[in-house]
Parts: structure tokens; sequence; C-alpha cells
């Protein structure tokens, strides 16, 4: 029997900085990207140490890799 594996490539964002303290931890690694929860897509700003989130605002319905029309209305 031989068992065969498909693999692609990994989806890469960026991680945007952003200026600012953690309010928790007080580092100033912050950083702004898409994330995807049983909610849907979110943009957060997150602190990187601690993960502790800064903000959170509903993202696209599709990610961040397609927008709609009806995502802008």
């Amino acid at each position: 029997m031989t068992t065969s594996t498909v693999t692609s490539k990994a989806l890469h964002l960026e991680r945007e900085p952003v200026d600012g303290a953690c309010p928790e931890c007080g580092s100033d690694a912050l950083k702004r990207y898409p994330v995807h929860s049983e909610g849907g897509w979110f943009d957060v700003v997150k602190c990187q140490v601690c993960l502790h989130s800064i903000k959170r605002e509903r993202g696209a319905r599709l990610g961040p890799a397609l927008r709609l029309l009806s995502d802008s209305l």
C-alpha cells in the first residue's frame, strides 16, 4: 500500500506594525493582521508578546484575499 501526501504552499500574511504600547504587559510590539474565528474574519491589533487584543473589527466576509463589492457598501 502506498500513501501519498499532497502539500501546498502556506498562506503568508504580512503583519503591519502599529504604534503604541500594550496595556497589559507594556510591550511596544503591536501588529495589525486578519484572523479567522467562530464569528468570521476580523482585523485585529494584538500584542506580539502577550497576545492581548487591543482592537478587533469585523473584516471582509471572504477574508483578506477576496473583497466583495458589497463589503464596501
